[in-house]
């Protein structure tokens, strides 16, 4: 799905409200502890919309690159980076990058709007050497059913997402890594109105290994017995094909 220049206004604006500021604050107070970037680490949000989150991620000192399929949300985050972000144009089944190129790969309210999640998170995996974030909408929460119920009496943002469980991600990802620790937690805990007075009964609830957020978090670690060079040594193995011209490239064993 595409964002246009209408939900892009509508997000950045619910973002300057109280409970809009405060909901966000939660949600990225919960991707910084899971996923703890570093200064000097190569991270890719993928699904970065108007580059909100990778704005966090630049002041933590990350050298950050963000890919979305929409031209106008792309052109805003380019305005609020200021020169300090990559971009690409591409879907998030089809990630224009190579084999273990980042550190850190992050989709966050990213998997709700893509044609095959589980594609993504394969994608995902293929280009990071480090650790993946994947941040959701639980569909058992609170504020996740009111969306849900939103989008059957008007259309909504919401109407062709898909809202997540923690069991049904965590089987996703390990169709791909089995036996892997996953870290996960969920923020947002009430109903959307009740933000106005009840700060403190949300922070009072424990997040980690909470499955009642309106957001999940869920990150884990991404490790290879092997990884590509990206600029291989040309005379470090030939290899000839069926034409006879040799093909060279070279790996490396990670210890």
């Amino acid at each position: 799905m595409i964002f246009n220049e209408e939900i892009a206004r509508t997000y950045d604006n619910w973002l300057q409200t109280p409970i809009g500021s405060y909901m966000d604050g939660r949600e990225k107070s919960l991707i910084l502890d899971l996923i703890a970037p570093r200064g000097g680490e190569r991270l890719l949000d993928v699904g970065c919309g108007t580059g909100d989150h990778l704005l966090l991620f630049r002041r933590k000192g990350c050298d950050v690159t963000g890919i979305d399929p929409s031209p106008f949300m792309l052109d805003v985050a380019k305005q609020k980076l200021m020169n300090r972000a990559e971009f690409r144009e591409g879907r998030a089944e089809d990630l224009p990058f190579s084999d273990n190129e980042f550190d850190i790969v992050t989709l966050i309210t990213a998997l709700e709007f893509t044609e095959d999640p589980q594609k993504a998170i394969s994608e995902a995996i293929r280009v990071c050497r480090g650790r993946i974030f994947l941040g959701v909408m639980n569909k058992y929460s609170f504020i996740g059913v009111n969306r849900r119920l939103q989008g059957l009496i008007y259309p909504s943002v919401y109407n062709n997402a898909r809202f997540f469980h923690i069991s049904k991600l965590t089987a996703m990802v390990r169709h791909h890594l089995q036996g892997i620790r996953i870290r996960w937690g969920s923020v947002i805990f009430l109903p959307y109105g009740w933000y106005g007075f009840a700060k403190k009964l949300e922070e009072s609830i424990p997040v980690i290994k909470n499955p009642f957020g309106a957001f999940f978090g869920l990150s884990f670690s991404v490790t290879f017995s092997y990884t590509t060079i990206q600029e291989p040594v040309r005379e470090s193995f030939k290899v000839t094909s069926k034409n006879r011209q040799p093909i060279h490239g070279a790996v490396r064993e990670v210890k």
